[in-house]
């Protein structure tokens, strides 16, 4: 199944740390946070990317055109460095098809410049390209192949340490809870679409505005929820905590970690 990723964000709250480079390319340790994304689907099998480029694209072009396999993978050196032997390999099977969607250009208008890319495509995945988790990918592909909606949506509690303040008419404080306590759900940025998705979005429209409304009023939009480690990086301090994390367990290096019973039976019994 192909996968779509938007790689055409700024990280304008990331200026001044990072440097001005596209947001998916900002690093945690030794890779950048598109490179992880990537290899977490392939993980799961999903090797073919379609890179939605914008702010600096050619930055991200001249990342793979100069892949350095050494930098993530164990290696023999020999001969004064004429000779390099890599233990193992990231990208071989990988294919990249890379797309100029425009500088200023919204999800939507991204998703819909590479829809030729997607001809022939009964579903695909798609991704905003700036969060990690450790979701277990094919349980969320097996709820939404039962199901006849067009597009499914992560949902996922926010990580932001905010509290939510409830006040009576007369101002007097009645509760406050954390954020990350409520029932309240965002949307994690991990998509699965049907081809449909296409005819709901027009000229100029942002993917989760319009032509999501226009699902909601079909029932044609699937959610699916969430609890395990999620985090998106949109400030120097999520950029921070995902490196504390990298050092560590990095829980969303499902690639690392034994690969889980995904079996029908397994399914079944996870309720799906």
């Amino acid at each position: 199944m192909k996968v779509v990723l938007f790689c055409g964000g700024a990280g304008l709250r990331l200026r001044g740390f990072e440097g001005d480079v596209p947001k998916p390319m900002v690093q945690i340790g030794t890779r950048p946070i598109l490179w992880h994304l990537m290899k977490y689907y392939a993980h799961f099998g999903h090797k073919d990317f379609i890179l939605c480029l914008g702010h600096k694209g050619t930055y991200i072009k001249d990342y793979f055109l100069n892949y350095d396999e050494s930098v993530s993978n164990d290696f023999v050196w020999s001969q004064g460095g004429k000779k390099i032997n890599l233990l193992n390999r990231d990208i071989d099977d990988w294919t990249i098809t890379f797309v100029e969607t425009g500088i200023n250009a919204n999800i939507g208008e991204r998703l819909k410049a590479v829809e030729p890319h997607l001809s022939g495509e009964e579903m695909f995945l798609a991704n905003y390209g700036d969060g990690l988790s450790d979701l277990p990918l094919p349980l969320m592909l097996e709820a939404f192949r039962q199901n006849n909606a067009i597009a499914s949506l992560l949902l996922v509690q926010p990580t932001a340490s905010f509290d939510i303040v409830s006040a009576e008419p007369n101002g007097m404080v009645s509760d406050i809870c954390a954020l990350s306590r409520t029932d309240i759900w965002i949307n994690g940025g991990f998509f699965v679409m049907r081809n449909e998705i296409f005819q709901h979005i027009r000229p100029g429209e942002e993917l989760v505005r319009e032509p999501f409304q226009r699902l909601i009023e079909k029932r044609s939009l699937l959610a699916y929820k969430y609890r395990g480690f999620w985090q998106c990086m949109d400030t120097f301090k999520d950029k921070h905590h995902l490196d504390e994390l990298n050092q560590g367990t990095a829980p969303w290096k499902v690639w690392n970690q034994a690969t889980p019973d995904m079996s029908r039976s397994a399914l079944m019994s996870a309720g799906l």
